[in-house]
């Protein structure tokens, strides 16, 4: 057996109290496009970060061709063993794809960049490489597949021949894949390991040799693709053998079809999400799945007035919905409990009692002036309402750990009484025992009669819902009433098809 051209062994790495990977390892034979898949959360990303020499494992070790990993500080060497294409680009849209290729180090005559000599080079490059692209062309102007081949072709002109390519498919066609997918294949015949990332697992099954699955921070299982049938890498990344699966039930609710529809949005459609037809009805809980490019996330916040779809239109409780304006949506009866608390959720230098109350000051006083006292007994019974641990609506935000922050979030929201609660990871980063008292406000929610959409990538979440969508590049491709398997949600998230 040859040498693996990558070996990751051990690997522990925490941040914090939180261990991102517990059990790491990853064995990539020269030559092979090897896959790596585990739900959100299974430490795929911390992997690539070590592997990649971004930062350095706490416990464990890295190996390059039978070699220590390089010492983080010499980038050079590092930049010699391994690149990773990222679903993002790296490259400089402004520049010119010859201006991308040799970032840093043009060629040089007379201490002047020598632009014939940067067009020569870069063209043998590409050449070198199969890449058709014009060295002259604007990189903005180029097509996602060919940006993602110029980052490549970067990488492989500094001598790396092991490629990580993270979510390459997310923004292709069908047909841009299977292009991606050739020029992969061409590669691997001319020497080029890849560590390939993606939801997709078919695309596991048309790309690559080997998989590896990390669940819950630790490695599970790697195999020869052929060896692994579909069920059993879906079963290895769920974490339940096929016979627990087959018990586990959840509980079924009936929804009343003759309740009114609170939520009726026709044939929404944007740069993340195409055609799309959704119904909430009155205290109905609908849960929207996807991977991270499916485009939920994207529609959901829409709903919220963050975005403005291209085309469709949405009405809630019969009056049109305005996009575009998160102000006129919460007017509208729209609340929200935002994908990141952080960033979009919370003023941290406010106070409990400011943050709960802040979408409804125009309801605490008249003619622009908050009553003081209304506004602290609105927010002590949203804190009490929420269950929030707190000393009380003067403490300020900041000081409270995350589950109880992610409580502040929700009181917003539902201080305003919406017609339309839109949940966003509504549980991310929180303790379980924080989960499941936000999750129960989803409960308290359709009780009120509440029409609630719930976009989620944690299937303890979407338990809740009466029905889960699931979509897959931009479109809804399966529908599951409540009752659903693990097993089958997932199957439909990555895109299996079991029929």
């Amino acid at each position: 057996m040859s040498t693996p051209l990558v070996e990751a062994r051990g690997i522990v790495k925490r941040y914090g109290p939180t261990t991102a990977l517990a059990d790491g390892r990853l064995t990539v034979l020269p030559g092979e496009s090897h896959a790596l898949v585990g739900r959100n959360g299974a430490g795929k990303s911390t992997l690539v970060t070590l592997l990649t020499g971004l930062q350095a494992p706490d416990e464990g070790t890295v190996r390059f061709d039978g070699e220590a990993a390089p010492p983080l500080a010499d980038r050079d060497a590092w930049r010699r063993k391994v690149a990773c294409v990222y679903q993002r680009p790296t490259v400089v849209p402004e520049l010119t794809v010859a201006e991308n290729l040799f970032i840093n180090r043009q060629p040089l005559k007379r201490r002047f960049i020598s632009w014939r000599r940067l067009k020569a080079e870069a063209t043998e490059l590409l050449d070198a490489w199969d890449v058709h692209v014009d060295p002259e062309a604007r990189t903005a102007d180029l097509k996602v597949e060919d940006r993602q081949m110029v980052e490549i072709a970067r990488a492989l002109s500094f001598g790396a021949r092991f490629i990580v390519l993270d979510e390459p498919t997310a923004q292709l066609d069908n047909r841009e894949i299977e292009r991606l997918f050739s020029r992969m294949r061409a590669l691997q015949d001319s020497g080029v390991t890849f560590l390939f990332i993606s939801h997709h697992l078919q695309e596991v099954y048309e790309v690559c040799q080997t998989v590896t699955v990390l669940r819950d921070a630790r490695w599970i299982t790697t195999a020869p693709v052929a060896d692994l049938p579909r069920a059993a890498l879906v079963e290895a990344m769920a974490g339940e053998s096929l016979e627990t699966i087959a018990e586990q039930a959840v509980q079924e609710r009936i929804v009343d079809d003759t309740a009114p529809l609170l939520l009726d949005a026709r044939g929404l459609s944007s740069e993340s999400f195409e055609n799309i037809d959704l119904t909430v009805r009155r205290g109905e809980v609908v849960g929207l799945a996807g991977s991270s490019a499916s485009g939920k996330i994207e529609l959901a916040e829409s709903l919220t007035g963050l975005h403005t779809p291209t085309s469709g239109t949405a009405h809630l409780d019969g009056k049109r919905l305005p996009f575009g304006d998160v102000q006129a949506a919460l007017n509208a009866g729209v609340g929200c409990v935002p994908r990141d608390r952080h960033a979009q959720g919370l003023v941290i230098g406010m106070t409990v009692g400011d943050n709960a109350t802040m979408s409804v000051l125009d309801r605490l006083g008249r003619f622009g002036f908050v009553g003081t006292e209304r506004k602290r007994a609105v927010a002590t019974e949203l804190i009490e309402r929420l269950d929030v641990h707190t000393e009380g609506p003067d403490q300020p935000v900041s000081d409270l750990s995350g589950g109880n922050a992610q409580k502040v979030v929700m009181a917003r929201a539902l201080a305003s009484d919406p017609r339309l609660l839109v949940l966003i990871n509504p549980t991310a980063g929180v303790d379980v025992k924080s989960k499941e008292s936000l999750l129960a406000r989803v409960d308290s929610a359709r009780e009120d009669g509440t029409a609630v959409l719930v976009v989620s990538d944690e299937l303890d979440d979407l338990r809740r819902c009466d029905r889960v969508l699931v979509l897959f590049h931009g479109r809804v491709v399966a529908e599951h009433e409540a009752g659903w398997r693990d097993h089958e949600l997932i199957a439909s998230i990555e895109g299996v098809d079991h029929g």
